[in-house]
């Protein structure tokens, strides 16, 4: 590209230019600092120059006087304050000295070494090139500031970063979708951009929780630069999340509900909802009821109903922390521990403490009866009660937090697996040989063999904790996900040991499994959000049972081990006759043409 030097254009022009008449160069005399005093540029800077040194060294020893004798600095003598006015004046002139030249100096060295392209629309021609990269570039390469732009379909796109490489031709981000604003939206919507309104105060300050997951979305948009067209808003009650749920939400996520069963469980038919987005697990699990349907149902059994909750506390001694172990051991003291700690909730009932200790800090696992409640909070309240109670009793103890994960809460722990950790479960069925040929197509010796040497010892051989079995926590999170379960729990809930016997002389098939940390609930939580509720009403176990409290979540433990049980039967079963990666090749991939699928079924 050809570059010439530019010429220099004045800075100030005459007002008859408008007219057409030449443009003539008017001298302007400027303000400076040196007119300060009338007297010497040199004499001038000198004075400032001492006053300003002066002043610094009489006030830095004055403060340094007030710190000996322990008097305050916003304390002023008369002197002290001529001092800072001083001070004062010979900064604004400094100042103004050498900022003033800086700036002349700069802007006539621009003007004098200014280099531009040939074209006379130089100017014109860069804005023209920046704004096919996007409409902040130009004003990015001028310098210029953007006023905010006006509310559209489209929302700008972001200035390209230097450090990031540049989208090629077809790779293009996606649009981002604004929805219609008002004019009061539209100033919140800035607002939030700006950092000036909090985000999480959104519901507060305008009191309808759908406008503020609206008008949050949308500075999110704005803010990042990525689009969330495929996240929903409409459609859903954000008030019922408000204070309990989820904070600060921005849409809902979509999650596909299949229905396995019946499953015949305790003379009960149940149709067992199953969130998830994994081929194959509904249908499998279906087929895991129908074999336990057609041999006759299964049978469960409630061996333990306790949710723990285990805080630490710590004493100066490790003899001091096992008294009070002893103390709270003592089935004397039982009765006292167990009033403090039931007055917490009318349902909360505490059942017994275990204690154990590393060094001088003592851990006390408590486990209570929480109703129809998969019972967090209530256990945690309990135990509140107890610790303010015991520090009246032992002083010196010092309580280094409420959780000590003796409990153990969302963590693979021996001691869920061994003490139990909510509701405690065993369920099994006996299925038939010629509904274990016909149904799931395989042997019952083959099932046999292959539970002892995959989930039994190649779990061992792993190492497992509580993983004994081929695949609980697919069905637990499937189950969980549509009745508003905590998901986390998942963890110790997916406990697992899965038996398979052969009996009735070796024809029939025993099959059973053991889950000793159920974690579930029918009211709090997600529960009572419109689509988990109706998930929980289909089983029948919606809300609390007011005749039998607790009843409700105690068969939602059941039915999640049923469902369990259903769910190993038919993965063990494809496995052994080999159908596993068939079944998923065929169900688990996604089909354009589902008459295919249709007609091979």
């Amino acid at each position: 590209m050809d570059v010439r030097r530019r010429p220099v254009k004045p800075l100030y022009t005459s007002k008859d230019a408008s007219a057409g008449e030449p443009l003539k160069q008017q001298e302007v005399s400027s303000p400076k600092a040196s007119d300060a005093l009338p007297l010497p540029l040199y004499l001038t800077n000198g004075l400032f120059f001492t006053m300003f040194f002066s002043v610094m060294y009489f006030l830095l020893v004055r403060w340094r006087e007030k710190i000996r004798n322990s008097i305050p600095l916003h304390v002023v003598t008369l002197s002290e304050l001529l001092a800072m006015v001083s001070l004062i004046a010979s900064v604004i002139y400094l100042l103004g000295f050498f900022g003033i030249g800086f700036v002349q100096s700069f802007v006539s060295r621009s003007n004098s070494d200014s280099w531009d392209i040939e074209d006379e629309n130089a100017e014109q021609l860069i804005i023209e090139e920046d704004s096919r990269r996007g409409p902040c570039a130009a004003a990015t390469t001028l310098g210029c500031v953007v006023p905010p732009p006006p509310v559209r379909k489209i929302a700008p796109m972001v200035p390209l970063q230097p450090a990031k490489v540049a989208l090629s031709q077809t790779e293009k981000p996606a649009p981002i979708i604004m929805p219609a604003l008002s004019e009061d939206d539209e100033e919140i919507i800035q607002s939030v951009v700006q950092g000036k309104t909090p985000s999480y105060s959104l519901e507060s300050k305008l009191g309808d929780c759908m406008r503020a997951a609206s008008i949050r979305k949308e500075a999110l948009q704005r803010i990042t630069g990525k689009s969330l067209e495929g996240l929903p808003l409409e459609g859903f009650d954000y008030e019922s999340i408000l204070g309990q749920c989820c904070e600060m939400p921005v849409g809902y996520v979509q999650i596909p509900v299949g229905i396995a069963g019946p499953l015949l469980l305790d003379g009960r038919e149940y149709s067992v909802p199953m969130a998830t987005t994994e081929g194959c697990l509904v249908a499998s699990t279906n087929r895991g009821c129908k074999a336990i349907f057609v041999s006759g149902g299964a049978d469960s059994v409630l061996l333990r109903d306790g949710m723990t909750r285990a805080p630490v506390v710590r004493f100066s001694t490790a003899k001091r922390a096992a008294e009070l172990k002893f103390f709270v051991e003592d089935p004397l003291n039982f009765e006292t521990l167990s009033l403090m700690f039931n007055k917490s909730s009318r349902f909360a009932r505490l059942q017994g403490i275990q204690c154990a200790i590393a060094g001088k800090n003592l851990y006390m696992r408590f486990s209570c009866s929480t109703g129809d409640a998969m019972g967090m909070n209530m256990v945690s309240k309990g135990v509140q009660n107890v610790l303010d109670y015991l520090q009246s009793e032992y002083p010196d103890m010092d309580v280094i937090g409420i959780s000590g994960n003796f409990c153990s809460d969302k963590k693979p722990a021996a001691v869920n697996w061994i003490e139990g950790r909510g509701k405690s479960v065993v369920c099994e069925a006996i299925i038939k040989e010629e509904v274990v040929k016909k149904v799931l197509k395989t042997e019952v010796a083959a099932l046999v063999e292959l539970n002892m040497l995959k989930n039994l010892t190649g779990s061992a051989m792993a190492g497992a904790l509580g993983g004994f079995n081929a695949h609980a926590s697919n069905i637990v999170s499937a189950v969980y996900l549509a009745t508003g379960q905590d998901p986390a729990q998942n963890v110790e809930s997916s406990h697992c040991i899965t038996m398979m016997e052969a009996v009735n002389d070796g024809k029939d098939l025993h099959v059973s499994v053991t889950m000793p940390s159920i974690e579930v609930g029918t009211v709090g939580g997600g529960t009572q959000l419109a689509s988990q509720s109706a998930c929980l009403n289909l089983l029948g176990v919606k809300g609390a049972n007011r005749d039998a409290p607790g009843s409700n979540a105690r068969l939602l433990a059941t039915i999640v081990a049923g469902s369990v049980l259903a769910g190993e039967l038919s993965l063990m079963s494809a496995i052994s006759a080999g159908q596993l990666v068939k079944s998923h090749m065929k169900y688990n991939r996604s089909i354009k043409d589902i008459s295919q699928v249709i007609t091979s079924s």
